[in-house]
């Protein structure tokens, strides 16, 4: 049975550069996150081909943010697509209003808490509140449950301390940020190898370019998988 615990970002100019590598990856992934940057290269009609004709699951990353009506609506649209799941904006009010949208549909809502590419100077460029950045990802991570979030986006380095919170229980935490030993940092900043990150807490870990821009992609992914399961 394949190990949902690996998803692939497919962050892929477009849908059939996406569908080239799934169909490249085969069997060894059942898992894959489609985002905003392949949305007008047909990323909503590759994630249906994927969940529909590939029996794959399906995380698509549009960290929507907006008001209360126009997120409910706009996630009512997409849970039609029978995907798995869906990142918003963890603010309560996202929140709430994108549960609203789901409801009756196994669509899980995931709160992006603090995206993985900022640090304290980025946040202070955009006005967020003094503190250190866990302590804030951690508050924001628990506001997100109690507002009705499945689970959340967090960092390796956060996991662990969300994985405390009470409201924690039973929800999911997916983890961006991670690359294998030795891969290059890229734009991330904040970062764990699959294994550190599985440790830390999360349930799923979102892997890219070491996968995508691998001379055999296949290998890599087989590789990460391999580091999981030991």
């Amino acid at each position: 049975m394949p190990d949902d615990r690996l998803i692939v970002a497919l962050d892929l100019p477009n849908a059939l550069e996406g569908l080239r590598l799934a169909e490249s990856l085969g069997e060894a992934v059942s898992f894959y996150k489609i985002g905003l940057g392949m949305l007008t290269g047909g990323g909503l009609a590759l994630a249906n081909e994927l969940k529909q004709e590939h029996g794959k699951r399906i995380f698509l990353d549009m960290k929507l943010f907006d008001i209360g009506a126009t997120i409910e609506n706009a996630v009512r649209g997409l849970a039609q697509y029978d995907l798995d799941f869906l990142t918003v904006h963890g603010d309560p009010h996202v929140v709430r209003a994108a549960r609203e949208g789901a409801a009756g549909k196994p669509l899980k809502i995931l709160a992006v808490t603090i995206l993985t590419s900022l640090d304290r100077s980025d946040l202070d460029a955009g006005l967020i509140k003094p503190g250190d950045l866990p302590d804030l990802v951690t508050e924001r991570a628990g506001r997100a449950f109690e507002a009705g979030a499945h689970g959340v986006i967090a960092s390796p380095q956060e996991a662990a301390m969300i994985r405390t919170l009470p409201e924690a229980a039973g929800r999911l935490i997916v983890t961006p940020g991670v690359r294998p030993a030795g891969a290059a940092r890229d734009d991330q900043k904040r970062i764990a190898t699959p294994a550190e990150a599985v440790a830390c807490g999360a349930d799923h870990i979102v892997i890219g370019r070491p996968i995508w821009a691998a001379a055999d992609p296949r290998a890599a992914a087989q590789a990460i998988l391999a580091e999981l399961r030991g």
